[in-house]
């Protein structure tokens, strides 16, 4: 105690926050000691999942917990939206091979091996025979071959273990319904009620939906945080909006790489935590951040650079899903993105610094600290900028220009000319650089390499090229220097 009487307040270890996802896992008292223990600064219950009386026990303990260990957590009612779901499963995991025939059907049944429950009634009349339905985040691809009445049959394309109420994407549909439903409502309502008035709100796709939400809220004298969900090619679009009407974002990269191709959610992830960044809204990165812990009690290294990644990019929160929420080791994954945070904190300055080549060595060239190779080359790429050159031509028997110039990540090619087989081994593993052999001497190689060039229709006539002049054998840098080559 001070001498004001107030206790002494501990920091957490690590400044970036992190979101479990409460579920058989996680929910009794002992497990989430240790989770608030170990880190855990939101709890989101997943109202797709479970009962309102299994909500209102899970927010009494997770609480009850808190207040034990004086701890500020934060609970979070994460609302099931218009997002598509299979029914109830017979028996579960339920495992689909490839090959397999399944039926999915909007029947009010139990699930079998052979027929799947789906909660979406008009799904018969939303596909056609050839279209890919997707299950459990795209982990489970179906084709479907013909549809009957209320059932739709298909055969697995790709299979794996289906849990009960897992989602169901079909790319290119839009699925009819507000993102706003009238039983969201009835979540908020009771959640309010509960004292509980932080909302994911699924598979935004305007401000309106933010809105929607904020007003219900009011109308009942209450406030609502509310955290829009990214998962719709839609909600991009209207990014702009969203994140103006929203509290905070939620990149929900499960939904979002079924809605949009895979190879873009890095970029868009990136995209929309810079954004968030720049209007100071909290963004939290989700979905499948330590997917494998929750078999394994470690994560692949991959998960780990992934955590780190949206760190580094801005992320303010990050959140773990099934990881906690049914895993076999809650606790320790939670323990291990702390420890991932804690480092990826600590190195956050110099890795930003790295990462920006160009203003590293423009600030060095500033203070007098830069070499001569690294400005004439950092010269060319941004003179490459400036004048829409598509390529940068070098000599090949240089290996050092073409990698210095590479590392400094330019829209145009690089193109080292004569050299030979060992050069172009040497230069394979360099960003953006692609070795043209020429036969005979080096002298004049400027001029044969635009020669070259023309003939091979890559550059037309009056064409501006950047030709970097190193005559210095092998990675010794001893003449270099940059011109203008005109084709």
């Amino acid at each position: 105690m001070n001498s004001e009487g107030a206790t002494t307040m501990r920091l957490p270890a690590h400044k970036t926050k992190i979101v479990c996802t409460i579920g058989p896992a996680s929910r009794s008292e002992a497990v989430l000691d240790r989770l608030m223990l170990q880190g855990m600064n939101v709890a989101r219950l997943n109202f797709a999942h479970g009962t309102l009386q299994g909500h209102r026990e899970d927010i009494c303990r997770i609480r009850t917990v808190a207040a034990r260990l004086q701890h500020h957590c934060v609970i979070m009612a994460d609302l099931p939206g218009p997002k598509i779901r299979i029914g109830q499963l017979l028996e579960e995991p339920l495992l689909l091979e490839k090959g397999d025939e399944v039926v999915l059907t909007v029947k009010d049944l139990m699930g079998t091996p052979t027929q799947v429950p789906v909660e979406y009634k008009r799904l018969p009349e939303s596909v056609t025979s050839g279209d890919l339905i997707f299950l459990n985040d795209g982990f489970i691809q179906l084709q479907v071959e013909k549809v009957s009445g209320e059932e739709v049959f298909c055969r697995t394309v790709i299979g794996g273990p289906l849990l009960s109420h897992k989602g169901l994407s079909i790319p290119g549909v839009k699925i009819v319904a507000d993102a706003v439903s009238e039983k969201d409502l009835e979540f908020i309502a009771f959640a309010l009620q509960e004292g509980v008035n932080v909302f994911g709100v699924s598979f935004a796709e305007t401000a309106d939906d933010i809105l929607k939400v904020k007003g219900f809220a009011q109308e009942r004298g209450q406030s609502a945080y509310v955290v829009a969900k990214i998962e719709r090619a839609e909600a991009i679009g209207n990014f702009d909006g969203i994140l103006s009407a929203a509290d905070a974002i939620m990149i929900a990269r499960g939904d979002l790489g079924v809605q949009i191709p895979l190879q873009d959610v890095p970029a868009v992830q990136k995209k929309l935590i810079r954004k968030a960044n720049l209007l100071g809204r909290p963004v939290i990165t989700a979905t499948q951040m330590l997917v494998s812990m929750t078999e394994n009690i470690r994560p692949t290294r991959a998960e780990v650079s992934d955590v780190a990644n949206a760190i580094l990019d801005g992320t303010d929160a990050v959140m773990l899903s099934e990881e906690t929420a049914i895993g076999c080791y809650p606790v320790e994954a939670v323990e291990m993105i702390s420890k991932i945070a804690i480092t990826a904190e600590r190195e956050e300055k110099g890795v930003r610094a790295l990462a920006d080549l160009p203003a590293y060595f423009r600030a060095a060239a500033g203070s007098g600290n830069a070499a001569v190779e690294d400005v004439v080359t950092l010269n060319a790429v941004e003179s490459a900028g400036a004048l829409n050159v598509r390529y940068i031509l070098t000599h090949a028997q240089g290996r050092a220009a073409p990698r210095l110039i590479s590392r400094f990540r330019p829209d145009c090619w690089i193109l080292p000319h004569g050299g030979d087989e060992q050069t172009s081994k040497a230069l394979a593993f360099s960003y953006g650089v692609h070795p043209v052999h020429l036969d005979g001497a080096t002298t004049g190689l400027a001029d044969k390499a635009v020669r070259w060039l023309v003939t091979a229709g890559m550059v037309e006539k009056d064409e501006s090229l950047i030709w970097v002049e190193d005559e210095s054998p092998d990675d010794r840098l001893e003449a270099l220097s940059i011109r203008i080559i005109k084709a």
